[in-house]
């Protein structure tokens, strides 16, 4: 287990001291084995059984920005992509699908690197990571090893961790914690842990749930192990920890993220999972040596909440925001790393969704639905309401006794800003544009893809396309599924 090494500030309420490390450091207590990998061909794709495709995809735009999607939230890591000339109507039938496969049981969203997707999920008693063509769907490799995790509340048991990469490498964190660094071409393994047995980590309410970060030459996890660390950062090439930092918040399901600050460059984590009494709240802590220069307290007082939606970090100024009590909190962070409050409220409580921020306002899903979940602009600099508002989408499905209509509303939804609209995936399978304003409400496209429930991954957008998982079996008898849109605008457009 973890050594401790210095001794944590006294007023665990405040965090106005930034020159005091408020961490303390650990050992590792299990350096994984570094395999040695001599360099062979990789596979090339190959049609496989789960695989149904449709039809290629448009090509794209002349003068069209495209980007990957290695990191959870995206390139920008804050819900926005800098991809330009997407499809902006979609039509009675909407998006065009690609292709499809099947997949067992998971939230995980999808990572993509240049023509390679990797989908993480589970099938039967085995984690699976797959590497697939971004715009055919063929398998390049597969790696999978054994997973025993039941959810106690009667969720999906695959991961939730989107896979991330460095171009070079995959990292994945599974329901389990099993740790692994797989070479993006040919899915052998280069370093792998088992962080619940090293670190003795609880599962939490849903299993391990927080995406990995990938900062330079680290890969920053919450952990949230009991008396520390409850974050560490590993070196992406040799898995070892490389130091920790906290003592006493368990491990969220939100992810970190960084940002570049008047402080310098900065982590931004928002621990608390199960702990009785319930704590955690937002950590800000220096990437190169794991200091602790700010620790605001902020969590519902029940038992069973979370801190599920990452930081929104704008300029100088972090918010953060949960549902279960606590609600939102606006901190400015000071040029000696501090960080004071600027204002709160419980206007927008965000459950895992991460809101989005655009010109001074903030955007996102209030409540942890799926009713009474509407979507809610506020002003960032006063935290004042602009307006609300649940629209009503309706979702046609036919089944073997006919069709049938139902009224549903977003919910549990994901947004992105993209392509200078907002992308809308709703819980139940709508995808919308939206045109993000401090006036009102302003739907410019709706469409329905398929009506299941948990669709809760924020989509993966790459190149121009669009990965949705599919996380329920259907109304209309569909299995879980992941499928590739095509979301290209017209060449000449």
């Amino acid at each position: 287990m973890p050594i401790r090494k210095a001794v944590l500030c006294l007023n665990l309420s405040v965090c106005w001291f930034p020159n005091i490390p408020l961490f303390s450091g650990f050992e590792d207590p299990a350096p994984p084995q570094v395999n040695i990998l001599a360099e062979i061909p990789p596979p090339g794709p190959r049609v496989q059984s789960e695989l149904t495709f449709y039809q290629p995809p448009k090509p794209l735009s002349s003068g069209a920005k495209t980007s990957d999607w290695r990191d959870f939230l995206g390139p920008t890591h804050n819900a926005q992509s800098p991809e330009t000339h997407l499809l902006k109507s979609f039509g009675p039938e909407g998006p065009a699908k690609v292709w499809e496969v099947q997949r067992g049981a998971g939230y995980a969203s999808a990572a993509v690197v240049g023509e390679r997707l990797i989908l993480f999920h589970r099938t039967g008693g085995e984690e699976v990571v797959e590497c697939l063509q971004a715009e055919t769907g063929q398998r390049y490799w597969k790696f999978t090893y054994p997973s025993n995790y039941t959810d106690r509340y009667g969720f999906g048991n695959g991961p939730r961790c989107q896979p991330i990469s460095d171009g070079r490498y995959v990292y994945t964190l599974g329901v389990e914690g099993r740790f692994h660094c797989l070479e993006l071409t040919t899915g052998r393994v280069l370093w792998k842990r088992n962080l619940r047995t090293e670190f003795d980590l609880t599962l939490d309410f849903f299993g391990v749930g927080g995406a990995p970060l990938l900062e330079n030459d680290l890969i920053i996890i919450n952990l949230g192990s009991p008396g520390g660390p409850c974050v560490a950062a590993f070196d992406k090439h040799s898995g070892k920890m490389v130091w920790g930092a906290g003592e006493e918040w368990g491990p969220s399901y939100a992810s970190p993220v960084p940002a570049d600050t008047g402080a310098g460059r900065r982590i931004f984590v928002f621990a608390g999972g199960e702990s009785r009494p319930p704590t955690g709240g937002l950590l800000i802590i220096d990437p190169e040596n794991g200091q602790v220069d700010c620790r605001f307290p902020w969590r519902g007082r029940r038992y069973e909440s979370v801190n599920a939606s990452s930081p929104v970090v704008v300029g100088d100024q972090v918010f953060i925001s949960e549902c279960y009590g606590a609600g939102a909190a606006l901190l400015d962070i000071q040029e000696d790393g501090s960080c004071r409050e600027v204002w709160r409220n419980e206007v927008l409580n965000t459950h895992f969704m991460t809101a989005v921020h655009k010109n001074g306002y903030l955007y996102g899903i209030d409540g942890h639905g799926p009713r009474n979940a509407p979507l809610v602009c506020v002003e960032l600099k006063t935290g004042k309401q602009m307006w609300r508002h649940e629209p009503t989408w309706l979702a046609e499905v036919a089944t073997a006794g006919g069709s049938q209509s139902y009224p549903l509303g977003p919910s549990l939804a994901s947004l992105l800003r993209v392509d200078g609209r907002c992308l809308v995936l709703g819980q139940y399978g709508h995808l919308a544009w939206l045109d993000l304003n401090p006036e009102g409400y302003r739907e410019l496209a709706l469409s329905h893809l398929f009506l299941a429930r948990q669709t809760w991954a924020m989509p993966a957008l790459s190149r121009g396309l669009l990965y949705v998982g599919q996380n329920d079996q259907g109304l209309d008898d569909t299995s879980t599924r992941f499928i590739c849109y095509d979301l290209r605008a017209h060449p000449e457009n």
